[in-house]
């Protein structure tokens, strides 16, 4: 057996090789042991792939963990429908222990730490560098969101343990450090180019320059430091010259982006084996699937916010590549019409907690594919080079410029990824003062009751907000890609406090005090703190 571990071990880590559903697929891997046979091993790799997989893209998963609570959309309570109460919960952030998004990212993150410990203590892996630093190199992804989520989370470095162990919380420094030695020891050892959904040497680069770029945020101590690590590391992809950015926006929302130059780390979905992108499913009316002949199940439930439906430039590409709304229509050109009428979908909402169900602009950025496809099989572009580049210009902006390079640099970086999604050049190109400008996003609480048409107000607005034209930048290019609750949090008010709980947005009201940063993470499960006594709960829960 470890001889065939070996041979295995010499290859990139492929995910092609992992995927067929006649292998063994060790769902369960964390919670027990398993003596592996020699004809086992061909699928050993598996639970590292498919672990991130289901932490992304289950269901409640890492991309509905990361946008559900933010200011771009939502999934109200449709009248005459339904939908959980979990996202009115995410909306509005109030938090709580038995959130299934919660178990979601945690029993996923530590199953594929705990597939990545077995693998990595196996004579036969340690036989192989690549095979080790690319193990290692997932490893410190799942801890690198679970620590973003979580803060508070184990340490485990291992795949033996006495019986009866269970794990203890690490400080928030000694994961840090931890993450941080791991990935700048594999620099440079992962190999260049790997295929999608294996870590490469730009991906370790992509995986530091998050936590450079979030040390702030996440300690509040004050150190700019670690923005000017940020930019050395993003450098080094940009010097590499091996990405670009694609010359079409949507070439990186297809169902298979493996072509495209601008994916530095991709999770890949195959038809069959590996499913789980429920956009369509999520975002389209029943009826509305004739637009791409989609015969999939749909229910209509998530929109987007009008707020930040308002903000995008009528002439930004962007706009009507990511959203649709208005009267709909089948392949055949014919309108839409349903039992209440044609299927024209508003831009506006009325509560959380209470829309009609063609209320809302829907999300159309990822392919939609007819059959039953629609996204299920749409890839993940989770690291792109546009992100290295914007990582690059706020980092550049936050430092008032480094090594020689400037904030009118950053501003270019920013012109740069917005080039093609302008005809006009001059709609395209930002300055530093609009980037260090606040947001045009009209923050503020605003809720129409659905059946009296009254409204409740408030106006806030997005000036006070430092580098507020750089946030609604990144909301424009990466909305539904799991950016935008990590921005919040990072991005502050001229009061000091962040804007994920400074700000009110549609049904979701602002924190008063402005020292109160609890919400910053999430709590643990309850499964998790019942089943092992050494966990604490996070502060504030």
């Amino acid at each position: 057996m470890k001889k065939i571990i070996f041979s295995l071990c010499l290859l990139p880590l492929a995910f092609t090789s992992c995927t067929d559903l006649d292998e063994t697929i060790y769902d369960t891997i964390a919670a027990e042991k398993y003596e592996f046979t020699a004809e086992d091993a061909a699928s050993m790799f598996s639970p590292v792939y498919s672990n991130l997989r289901n932490m992304y893209w289950g269901w409640n998963g890492l991309n509905d963990i990361s946008e559900e609570c933010s200011d771009l959309w939502c999934t109200p309570f449709r009248i005459g429908v339904g939908w959980g109460d979990l996202y009115i919960t995410l909306h509005q952030h109030t938090y709580v222990n038995t959130l299934d998004h919660v178990w979601t990212e945690w029993y996923y993150g530590y199953n594929g730490i705990t597939a990545c410990n077995q693998l990595l203590d196996d004579e036969g892996v340690q036989s192989s560098p690549t095979a080790v630093a690319q193990l290692r190199g997932y490893r410190a992804l799942y801890y690198y969101l679970l620590f973003d989520l979580f803060r508070n989370i184990p340490l485990d470095t291992t795949y033996d343990h006495p019986d009866g162990w269970q794990p203890s919380q690490a400080k928030p420094q000694e994961t840090w450090d931890f993450i941080i030695s791991e990935l700048n020891d594999i620099k440079g050892k992962c190999g260049a180019d790997n295929g999608m959904g294996q870590i490469n040497d730009a991906t370790v680069n992509m995986i530091l320059a998050k936590m450079y770029l979030n040390h702030e945020a996440w300690f509040r101590d004050g150190d700019k430091s670690f923005y000017g690590k940020a930019i050395d590391v993003v450098n080094e992809i940009i010097d590499s010259k091996q990405y670009a950015l694609s010359a079409n926006y949507l070439d990186n929302f297809k169902e298979d982006i493996s072509g495209s130059p601008e994916i530095i780390f991709g999770i890949p979905f195959e038809y069959l084996y590996a499913s789980g992108n429920c956009y369509a499913n999520k975002w389209m009316n029943e009826a509305g699937r004739a637009t791409w002949g989609f015969n999939g199940w749909a229910t209509g439930g998530s929109a987007c916010l009008p707020q930040f439906l308002a903000t995008y430039d009528k002439d930004d590409m962007r706009l009507n590549e990511t959203w649709i709304w208005g009267q709909q229509y089948a392949l055949n050109g014919d309108p839409i019409i349903t039992d209440d009428g044609p299927l024209v979908y508003t831009t506006t909402l009325s509560s959380i907690n209470g829309c009609y169900p063609m209320e809302g602009a829907r999300l159309v950025k990822y392919e939609i594919i007819g059959s039953d496809w629609g996204t299920s099989y749409d890839d993940v572009p989770f690291f792109r080079y546009a992100d290295a580049l914007m990582i690059k210009a706020e980092c550049l902006l936050r430092l008032g410029g480094y090594k020689g390079e400037t904030e009118q640099d950053a501003a270019n970086l920013v012109t740069q990824v917005r080039q093609r999604n302008f005809a006009n050049p001059a709609k395209a190109t930002r300055t530093v003062a609009q980037l260090k400008g606040g947001s045009c996003y009209k923050y503020g609480y605003q809720e129409t009751d659905p059946n009296t048409g009254e409204k409740f107000e408030t106006t806030e607005g997005g000036a006070d907000i430092i580098l507020g034209g750089l946030l609604d930048d990144l909301a424009w290019e990466f909305i539904g890609e799991h950016h935008r609750r990590q921005d919040l949090v990072r991005f502050t008010m001229t009061n000091g406090q962040n804007v994920y709980n400074g700000k009110s947005w549609f049904c979701k009201k602002a924190l008063t005090d402005v020292n109160d940063h609890h919400l910053d993470i999430f709590p643990i499960g309850i499964d998790f703190l019942d089943g092992n006594p050494n966990l604490v709960q996070n502060p504030g829960y």
